[in-house]
């Protein structure tokens, strides 16, 4: 089967599978990942199919619908590749990227081994700022049943992924906790251009956000 042929029966699986998903972890989301980790590939040195194959299958199973299971997607990802006669150094790549994509908490490292896992990661967090970032955020809270902002619970800087993971906060402490974090965690110089203007855009609402909250405008 070639690149092309695996490429597409991957992104009808990934579709069927997440289409329609409400927490902002959705086929469009992926779809985004993948168009935006191209256009990143164009700029730096990377393997494009490689990419590709990651950006489709970087949220399969997703550590948050997962008990914190790390293993559940990079397990499923190779089942489906496998499957596909895709060459092992590739699958191992694609999991690895699927395995450590995710932020973790503000005090724990989770940087990439490879190009190409350095391109999904950029691609994944910058679809995780700016406006649809922002909106993702506020899915995604009210997937989890919290508060979208009190102002008795400040936000927190977790030093382990266990801290981070049973965080149950506000959504706008999701910004200060991740989210403003994140344009100095890009691991390409495309993507860190691509995130000043994003992240200035969270800025700007959440300066908005305060000023209402505080009944000034």
């Amino acid at each position: 089967m070639n690149e092309e042929a695996i490429l597409s029966q991957t992104e009808k699986y990934i579709k069927n599978k997440m289409a329609g998903e409400g927490s902002g972890h959705d086929w469009w989301h992926v779809y985004r990942v993948r168009k935006t980790a191209v256009h990143i590939v164009k700029q730096e040195k990377a393997d494009l199919f490689t990419v590709q194959l990651a950006s489709l299958l970087h949220d399969i199973s997703d550590w948050k619908f997962n008990d914190g299971d790390f293993e559940a997607g990079p397990g499923l990802a190779r089942k489906w590749l496998e499957g596909l006669k895709v060459g092992e150094e590739i699958i191992s790549n694609v999991c690895g990227i699927i395995k450590g994509i995710s932020f973790k908490g503000a005090g724990v490292t989770a940087k990439m081994s490879t190009p190409e896992g350095m391109i999904v990661q950029d691609a994944d967090r910058l679809d995780a700022i700016g406006a649809i970032g922002i909106a993702r955020t506020f899915a995604f809270g009210g997937h989890r049943g919290q508060e979208i902002f009190n102002p008795d619970i400040r936000p927190e800087w977790h030093n382990s992924f266990e801290e981070y993971k049973n965080c149950n906060g506000s959504t706008i402490n999701h910004f200060y906790e991740k989210l403003l974090l994140l344009k100095d965690l890009m691991n390409t110089e495309t993507a860190r251009r691509i995130a000043v203007e994003r992240h200035r855009y969270m800025e700007q609402f959440l300066d908005r956000f305060f000023r209402e909250w505080d009944g000034k405008e």
